[in-house]
């Protein structure tokens, strides 16, 4: 091989390499990810996506990002529905939930259509919603043990809309379920839940009848541990001749055996029995025999786990008024 050629083979090979290795260094150069700008979506996008948080999120922090979401999270059309979720630990909380709440429905600007609260809820804030929200559809409270019979039925007063009621262990009774049938009238789905109680000096038909007296238009019942008996639920499917749903778990005091058990099966399109489970439930089903959220028997335990060995002259919850819950009366 001539010099000439030699030089040219190497030359070749010397080029050939080092693009190869270019190549290669290439292939393993980090991708650069393409960055987008929030601030450049569409408001409309950027309003969907922040409602995906909770009002707890959004006043706390979503609005403090930046200008344009501020003005987002001030729309009214942002407040249509206001859920209130939260762990119950309220002492805990580095802010205010009802004030929250309150500023919540003011930015709504009478546009609001549904709400949920939970552990908080006063007849002062109850009365602040009905003076504010006339168009309201959907209202649950969930263990607002500070909304009287007085406060739901005042509240109903003002809600001619209302759709949806859902009441989760709470203190409201018949009066109020009579109260918001008479100023309701195209309620269609009421959940009033509570502790469900086997032993059946509790027993009361009261708030069933209460139903089947005033709330002809329901659809869904919900009566997680209600103490009505079989002469209440007769009393419901008579006097709800449309009911498509019905959920009696817990409710310890009802035997759907015989013919009772026969015409809920034909009147009921959805029919859950007192002995389904309650795992898809959040809140609290059943407290003791006695009526207390645990027996009595069960203290011994409890005072060893803390250290107490005696529960002589223990005279029940301090700080509960018997008169504003009926399961802690002697």
């Amino acid at each position: 091989m001539s010099a000439d050629t030699e030089s040219q083979s190497t030359e070749v090979e010397s080029g050939t390499k080092t693009e190869w290795e270019k190549t290669e260094s290439e292939s393993e150069a980090p991708e650069v990810p393409c960055l987008r700008n929030w601030l450049e979506l569409p408001r409309d996008v950027t309003a969907s996506i922040l409602l995906k948080l909770g009002p707890i999120e959004i006043i706390e922090s979503a609005q403090k990002v930046c200008t344009l979401w501020r003005n987002i999270c001030k729309d009214p059309s942002m407040w249509r529905f206001i859920d209130m979720q939260n762990p119950g630990d309220l002492h805990d909380m580095p802010y205010c939930l009802e004030k929250m709440c309150i500023h919540a429905i003011d930015r709504s600007a009478g546009g609001l259509v549904g709400i949920n609260i939970e552990y908080f809820g006063t007849d002062e804030l109850l009365a602040y919603i009905a003076e504010r929200a006339s168009q309201l559809r959907r209202l649950q409270l969930a263990c607002c043990y500070d909304i009287s019979d007085e406060g739901l039925s005042e509240a109903a007063s003002k809600l001619p809309l209302l759709e949806e009621l859902e009441i989760h262990v709470g203190d409201t009774n018949k009066d109020a379920i009579e109260a918001v049938g008479r100023c309701c009238p195209l309620l269609k789905t009421l959940k009033h839940n509570q502790q469900g109680i086997r032993n059946t000096s509790f027993c009361n038909d009261e708030e069933a009848l209460a139903i089947a007296q005033n709330m002809p238009g329901l659809y869904h019942l919900q009566l997680i541990g209600n103490c009505l008996t079989n002469h209440g639920l007769q009393a419901i499917l008579d006097g709800c001749p449309h009911l498509e749903s019905l959920d009696l778990r817990k409710c310890f005091h009802v035997n759907l055996e015989g013919d009772l058990g026969k015409r809920c099966a034909q009147q009921i399109k959805n029919l859950r029995r007192p002995n389904d489970s309650t795992c898809d439930y959040k809140f609290a089903v059943e407290v003791g025999e006695s009526g207390y959220l645990f027996d009595e028997s069960d203290l011994s335990d409890y005072g060893s786990m803390y250290g107490y060995d005696d529960f002589d002259g223990y005279d029940g919850f301090d700080g509960y008024d018997s008169d504003l819950n009926p399961y802690w009366s002697d």
